[in-house]
């Protein structure tokens, strides 16, 4: 013989929450999602600026070694960038290089803006 399972009422406001959890997980994912996209943003800018930094001092670097070397085409095999604005001012014995690289957001909304990176180095050419 089978046995009978009755269920037994529920007082009022017992069990009013079922679902209250997902319902606010559900709300909260979305800022959560966003927090974390604009971490990853904020280290890709990060790394664009250390890369950019790079580009001056060994664009720098070519120029004092040999004047004559095309200084943008060294910052941006160096790199990988291929969007550098590099200039370069040699002006006796010192040649002081600027670089100039506008970071795209990567953010969905946002992706129209761009953040400007700007790095200079200088060093004291190389005479033979």
């Amino acid at each position: 013989m089978g046995s009978i399972v009755t269920r037994r009422p529920r007082p009022a406001g017992e069990g009013d929450e079922f679902g209250q959890a997902t319902v606010e997980f559900a709300l909260v994912l979305p800022l959560i999602a966003a927090l974390l996209l604009l971490i990853v943003q904020v280290g890709l800018v990060m790394r664009d600026e250390l890369l950019v930094t790079h580009a001056a001092r060994e664009a720098a670097r070519a120029a004092a070694v040999d004047p004559g070397a095309d200084v943008v085409a060294v910052a941006q095999a160096r790199t990988g960038i291929a969007a550098l604005s590099v200039t370069a001012d040699n002006g006796g014995d010192v040649v002081v290089v600027h670089v100039h690289y506008d970071s795209p957001i990567r953010l969905p909304l946002l992706n129209r803006f761009s953040v400007g990176l700007d790095a200079s180095a200088s060093m004291r050419v190389e005479t033979s």
